[in-house]
């Protein structure tokens, strides 16, 4: 199947072209370039439209029906990280078989201190269901190779490790204390694993880049903007080359809970963590668009959208968060097939009306969707009828 669209406003994961021609060659960018002299089979006229990479969530959480929920909204991959073992092989299996379900990736099952978060969101009749294998604990330096060799056999595509007392969440949870975050660091590097830290105040932050992670799975919320504690923590973030996932979404559905609860604990971490944010950016920190999307809040593809207007908010530029949401994901996490429009990438792609490089708004006004060259059913297809 050939398709040309034609005449489109093109954001390439990098940069705007104001107009150009995109072929699509079964589930390849076979084409790209202006007034291409083809046959498709199917031709699309991109006048007043944006086409764009398919959206990648680079922290979510996946249960049955987030894959389909995600691509409905443009989110033709998540990150994900930690999946219950027990549903794990199936999602694989949905995401490699088909193409009415986002891709994914995952860290199989985290790394945290026994009874440590997330053990408090899965107590109860919960955890009894799923199983002592829900979580897998580690206390002691000496289990790291074990622990990453059971990863590997789970299939695990990076480690993902918590470092979390609960204060954020207004909790007093066992902690990963700082040996077992570095030899797990240090095994999952020497397996090819890049590890990506749960941590969420700057105490945490800093005893996950003693440990050497790759990346950062949230912002931390425990600093008022402005705070030179924070300045100082995001110049270090930048100067070890540490990528970090905003979850703004997150942090605003949380300080949402406290303030209708009456928990005072921390109902300032959507503040905080805007501030954080912009401290990390103007230390130059590369910040991959990510939710923290569940089956509940953030949601799964809506939740992403959500998280681009609050970017922008917060005094990113349109490109630079569509970047954020699209090819730096894909850099950071070794995804070298998407994340961008250019010959010979896979045909995740995200079509929408209106110019989302200068208004963000303009994302939530899909037009198509292709998930590996596959073009989704129920997204304008009226609007964009094969000429």
């Amino acid at each position: 199947m050939r398709t040309l669209i034609h005449d489109v406003r093109l954001f390439d994961g990098e940069l705007t072209i104001p107009k150009t021609d995109v072929l699509i060659e079964n589930d390849q960018i076979s084409l790209v370039g202006p007034s291409l002299d083809v046959q498709p089979e199917v031709s699309i006229n991109g006048l007043g439209q944006t086409l764009l990479p398919g959206l990648i969530d680079a922290h979510t959480h996946v249960f049955d029906g987030s894959l389909a929920q995600a691509l409905r909204y443009g989110v033709t991959t998540e990150l994900d990280m930690f999946c219950l073992p027990q549903i794990l092989a199936e999602q694989r299996r949905l995401a490699a078989e088909n193409d009415d379900v986002a891709d994914f990736r995952s860290a199989g099952t985290l790394a945290t201190a026994p009874g440590g978060h997330p053990t408090q969101l899965l107590a109860g009749p919960l955890l009894d269901a799923l199983g002592p294998q829900a979580l897998d604990f580690i206390s002691d330096p000496t289990q790291a190779p074990a622990f990453i060799r059971a990863r590997l056999a789970e299939g695990a595509d990076y480690l993902k490790i918590v470092i979390d007392d609960g204060t954020v969440h207004g909790a007093n949870l066992p902690v990963m204390t700082p040996e077992c975050a570095t030899a797990l660091t240090e095994a999952a590097h020497a397996a090819g694993l890049r590890v990506v830290a749960h941590a969420i105040t700057a105490g945490e932050v800093e005893i996950a880049l003693d440990a050497g992670v790759d990346g950062l799975a949230h912002v931390w919320t425990d600093l008022a903007p402005g705070d030179p504690a924070s300045l100082r923590l995001a110049e270090r973030v930048a100067t070890q080359g540490v990528f970090a996932v905003t979850t703004l979404a997150y942090f605003e559905a949380i300080s949402a809970h406290h303030v209708e609860t009456a928990d005072c604990a921390r109902p300032g971490s959507s503040t905080n963590a805007v501030g954080s944010l912009q401290a990390l950016r103007e230390a130059g920190v590369a910040l991959l668009a990510g939710t923290d999307a569940t089956p509940f809040v953030p949601a799964h593809g809506a939740g992403m959208h959500r998280e681009l207007q609050l970017l922008t908010e917060a005094g990113l530029g349109p490109e630079e968060v569509l970047a954020a949401a699209t090819s730096r994901p894909a850099q950071h996490f070794g995804l070298t097939d998407r994340g961008r429009v250019a010959v010979g990438l896979r045909a995740d792609l995200l079509l929408v009306h209106g110019d989302p490089t200068r208004d963000i708004t303009a994302m939530a006004n899909t037009a198509d969707v292709w998930r590996r060259g596959t073009r989704q059913p129920g997204h304008g297809l009226s609007q964009n009828a094969a000429e």
